[in-house]
């Protein structure tokens, strides 16, 4: 997964057209590899308003997105018993990259608060600390590499190296179980206003949610009179 950043935003529609592209020019046999865990985006605007004519098109939108890797379950047990619970799908790591290869991403134009505390904003990395009855949502100022070095230890592959003394804030997540199983990890938002909405994490049959609001913009000041 590669980041593309443009106006603080994380592009994935300018990757797509890069790998299709590639694709294209690629012989038959290099066509058909498809990464195992494929790229996810996750994304919504909030504020703003419809402006024009016959077409309206929205301005003033703050947009909040998560990029991550979707494995796909692939007929695997994932989250273990007691003891076990959450060791796969850490991999060595402390915590869960919830999801796959590299760090799961939250960018936010919007000043976000999650459990208390108020998120700025910017860019961040996402883990979740996988126990039996309980996960908790962990979103930290740890930086994702773009591509895996095992010289950079500034920045992080996944939750390899994560280390709790970035961490922004830690807020256990709303669990229930699904009716079906989700075949393909998903991040998504839920329930959204103006106001906030939650953010959700979805596979096999768990979800795991944590509500959050979104900060009004201060009003503006006025300019002085000539």
């Amino acid at each position: 997964m590669t980041f593309f950043f443009f106006s603080g935003r994380i592009n994935r529609p300018a990757a797509a057209i890069v790998a299709a592209a590639l694709l294209a020019c690629a012989a038959p046999a290099a066509a058909q590899f498809r990464a195992p865990s494929p790229d996810g985006l996750a994304s919504t605007e909030t504020g703003g308003r419809y402006a024009g004519g016959r077409t309206p098109y929205y301005i003033e939108g703050k947009w909040i997105e998560v990029s991550y890797g979707r494995p796909i379950k692939r007929g695997r047990e994932l989250w273990g018993n007691d003891a076990t619970y959450g060791l796969w799908l850490n991999r060595g790591a402390p915590v869960w990259r919830a999801g796959a290869d590299v760090s799961t991403y939250l960018m936010t134009e919007a000043t976000l608060q999650i459990g208390g505390t108020e998120i700025r904003p910017g860019g961040y990395t996402m883990f979740i600390d996988l126990q039996p009855d309980d996960w908790t949502l962990i979103i930290s100022n740890w930086q994702p590499q773009r591509r895996y070095d095992p010289n950079n230890d500034r920045e992080l592959w996944g939750s390899y190296g994560y280390t709790p003394d970035k961490d922004v804030v830690r807020v256990s997540m709303e669990l229930s179980e699904l009716p079906w199983s989700i075949d393909q990890l998903t991040w998504t938002f839920l329930d959204m206003t103006n106001e906030g909405g939650r953010l959700a994490i979805m596979w096999d049959k768990m979800m795991a949610a944590v509500p959050f609001g979104i900060v009004p913009d201060p009003p503006a000041t006025p300019s002085p009179p000539r």
